[in-house]
């Protein structure tokens, strides 16, 4: 069953399943956008990096996964929207010492936006009242190397999808390159993340003018895998 949109999984489908599904899925985008909840996107992100703090110092927590699980079943109000990396070392809830409901992770290596990644963050901020989108790096990431080599070798040829991944992540490290810095690959992961708060920002007709508007609020961090730590960008 598909958690997002209530679909049954394919070994489930049915004629009627599926137009049901659909059609129930429609009247929740008729109904319109979620009604605002009662936390701002500066709260959120205080919870969070609250959370992280506590993860750091090995305080996190003690949760009951069961406690509120029949409540989630119709209830759907997370503190925030996050795009991370997909990078297995790098899980969100844990980061940021957050429950189950409370986060919508939206994850792709490089943590780049792309057209789907974008529907699903304006998904939570329309429909599910998510005030904060946040973009989420992390040190030593491996689409970032990648991007580094593929800069400097112009011959080096990555196989499958990857070139295509990869070019999304290019321009920050030329940007990252032009400054100079001692770790490119620590300056390039910040440029990235950085460049896409402001794709984010900038995406149109939803996210623009929601956080124009004061809707919903936008940051940035990069997680380091050894100390666990998320630092603000």
């Amino acid at each position: 069953m598909c958690e997002l949109c209530g679909i049954p999984s394919r070994s489930h489908l049915s004629r009627r399943g599926l137009l049901g599904a659909f059609s129930a899925a429609l009247a929740v985008a008729a109904a319109g956008p979620a009604p605002s909840g009662t936390i701002t996107g500066d709260e959120s992100l205080r919870r969070m990096m609250d959370g992280n703090a506590r993860y750091v110092a090995n305080k996190t927590t003690m949760r009951d996964f069961a406690a509120g699980r029949a409540s989630r079943v119709t209830t759907h109000r997370p503190i925030a929207a996050l795009l991370s990396c997909a990078d297995a070392r790098v899980g969100p809830e844990f980061v940021f010492d957050q429950g189950p409901g409370d986060l919508f992770v939206v994850r792709v290596a490089g943590n780049i936006l792309e057209d789907e990644g974008l529907a699903s963050l304006e998904y939570a901020a329309q429909f599910l009242g998510a005030p904060l989108i946040f973009v989420l790096g992390h040190s030593g990431c491996g689409a970032v190397d990648a991007a580094i080599k593929v800069v400097k070798d112009s011959t080096v040829v990555l196989p499958g999808h990857l070139p295509g991944l990869i070019d999304q992540v290019k321009p920050a490290v030329l940007a990252a390159q032009k400054t100079q810095p001692k770790d490119l690959l620590a300056a390039s992961i910040i440029e990235n993340v950085r460049q896409t708060v402001q794709h984010v920002t900038a995406a149109k007709p939803m996210l623009s003018d929601m956080i124009a508007g004061g809707k919903v609020k936008v940051a940035g961090g990069v997680y380091d895998i050894a100390s666990g730590k998320v630092n603000l960008v």
